[in-house]
């Protein structure tokens, strides 16, 4: 059974993602995002060397916020959170930015 709260789409996006690395250096970044919802997603392809904690700016076309990696992998994936205050910038549930097929992953 998914514990998750929201439901997540098995989809691929590209982002850009910019902070600061751990060595305290701005960065940006093409990524794709994977398995997302309107309060995080996994990010696949980062390169800069990121810590769990730190705050990223994730932009996906037109619309952009912010997200705490929650977890990061030594193979370039993070699991990202949305910071509390920000909207949802993927659409998830509007239909916006989304291809017209996806397979939904879990109910909550």
């Amino acid at each position: 059974m998914d514990r998750r709260r929201e439901r997540r789409l098995n989809l691929e996006l590209p982002v850009r993602i910019w902070g600061v690395d751990k060595m305290a250096r701005p960065f940006a970044e093409l990524v794709r995002v994977r398995n997302v919802s309107n309060g995080g997603a996994l990010l696949i392809g980062v390169r800069s060397k990121v810590q769990t904690g730190e705050v990223l700016d994730v932009q996906h076309g037109a619309s952009r916020a912010q997200f705490r990696i929650v977890w990061m992998s030594l193979s370039g994936e993070a699991g990202i959170q949305a910071l509390a205050f920000e909207s949802p910038i993927f659409g998830i549930g509007m239909g916006i930015g989304l291809p017209k097929v996806f397979e939904m992953v879990g109910t909550g």
